[in-house]
């Protein structure tokens, strides 16, 4: 069976560093997939890598068994929260409506379908009743809420998310996951994080990347252990099936 991502032998440099080296990964869209590690590891450089928006200096990345770049409409990218500028006055509807403009006729205005998905996928993120509101005038969880529903009203296979919950409390995170880990149910889930205890108690498959890449499968019953490697140049990725923490705070459940 084809598997919806596929990466084979994945190598990448910058200015002559190693950022990558000999990746191979295989995910489909039915996965919660986190991928955690220090920062300077490696993780946007990979992410960005499977969406085309990077090229490999070896290897392949094939989603859907394609080039990137060819099955864009097929996937949605949703980078870290940046503060809008606040004398940018758009509106939260507006920012929605973007997730269709690939689906719209060229110089066309939104169609009445168009708005009735983005006000369906407002709601599916706990954000009606904010359409009207500016982007600019709400918190780091609610914007990253809003960009959330632009991606799903692209009606995309898999979802690709840059540490979501960077600028969220640890309410707002948990939250966060939870949505998240919904929108499973119909959606891939491709996520950057930086809370390995959050990320391993809501994602089905766990990696942790630093240039190069180990996978190791773990027993249901084992808990999450990054293991150390003495060589600075050479950290595994560990592929991990993720259950839930025996050590994981009862109120996170």
């Amino acid at each position: 069976m084809q598997n919806d991502i596929q990466i084979n032998h994945l190598y990448f440099s910058y200015d002559g560093a190693c950022v990558l080296e000999d990746i191979n990964l295989q995910y489909n869209t039915s996965e919660f997939l986190a991928i955690i590690g220090p920062n300077g590891g490696g993780k946007s450089t990979l992410l960005k890598m499977m969406i085309g928006l990077l090229e490999p200096e070896r290897g392949e990345v094939l989603l859907f068994g394609e080039n990137p770049l060819h099955v864009s409409h097929e996937i949605a990218y949703v980078p870290q929260d940046t503060i809008a500028n606040k004398d940018f006055p758009i509106k939260v509807m507006d920012v929605v409506l973007m997730g269709r403009l690939s689906k719209s006729k060229a110089f066309a205005t939104y169609s009445k379908e168009d708005r009735a998905i983005a006000l369906g996928m407002l709601e599916r993120v706990g954000m009606k009743g904010f359409e009207n509101q500016k982007i600019n005038t709400l918190s780091g969880g609610q914007r990253q809420r809003v960009f959330i529903a632009r991606a799903l009203a692209c009606e995309a296979k898999i979802m690709f998310l840059d540490e979501p919950t960077a600028s969220i409390d640890t309410a707002g995170q948990i939250s966060m996951f939870k949505l998240l880990k919904s929108l499973n149910e119909t959606v891939g889930i491709v996520i950057i994080s930086h809370d390995i205890n959050v990320a391993l108690n809501y994602a089905t498959k766990v990696v942790h990347v630093n240039k190069t890449l180990f996978v190791h499968d773990v027993p249901k019953t084992q808990n999450f252990k990054v293991f150390e490697n003495q060589n600075e140049h050479v950290c595994p990725v560990e592929l991990i099936s993720a259950t839930r923490c025996n050590h994981f705070p009862k109120e996170l459940a």
